[in-house]
């Protein structure tokens, strides 16, 4: 790996991140994590791109790939911004694999998505589920339950990464 290669790559990702849900967000409630309407959003991609730059068992690949997908993910959805030309075709169809048009959508096909995509999922759910103290009993316990199914599944195929310590120590039911 190229640090300083990989280091600026960093820096401009999260300019682009700022850029598309600060100043680019479709509305000003966008730009702010919906817990408390205060945490600026690009808390949320920030936090699940670097987790995954920690997990050294993966590949180079895509870990690099990975993290590109997790800090864009929902700039397509939730903002006005395009991806910047420099994006490769690889981090492109993750993008495109992680997006659904709601969370029944998503349990519903996404053990049809490829395994990296499953991955990539579990990092941004255990996100989610970090500040998610404003969802009620029942959402919360649904979105632990599938979260589950996505730990079982990326333990089966990756091993036992940090994010699935992780998911697991924070993903119990109300």
């Amino acid at each position: 790996m190229d640090t300083r290669k990989v280091a600026q790559q960093i820096v401009d990702s999260v300019a682009f991140t700022k850029y598309a849900h600060i100043d680019s967000s479709i509305t000003p409630a966008d730009s702010v994590r919906f817990h408390d309407q205060s945490t600026p959003y690009i808390i949320h991609p920030i936090w699940c791109a670097m987790t995954i730059m920690t997990e050294t068992a993966l590949d180079e690949a895509l870990r690099l790939n990975g993290y590109q997908a997790l800090m864009w993910h929902d700039a397509l959805e939730d903002t006005n911004a395009e991806l910047p030309p420099r994006v490769s075709d690889d981090v492109r169809t993750l993008i495109k694999a992680m997006t659904f048009s709601s969370f029944t959508d998503e349990k519903a096909h996404i053990f049809a998505r490829p395994a990296t995509v499953r991955l990539l999922k579990l990092f941004d759910k255990t996100s989610n589920l970090l500040d998610g103290s404003h969802l009620s009993s029942t959402k919360w316990n649904d979105y632990v339950q599938f979260t589950h199914l996505l730990i079982a599944d990326v333990e089966a195929q990756f091993g036992n990464l940090n994010i699935v310590k992780i998911a697991r120590a924070i993903a119990i039911c109300k």
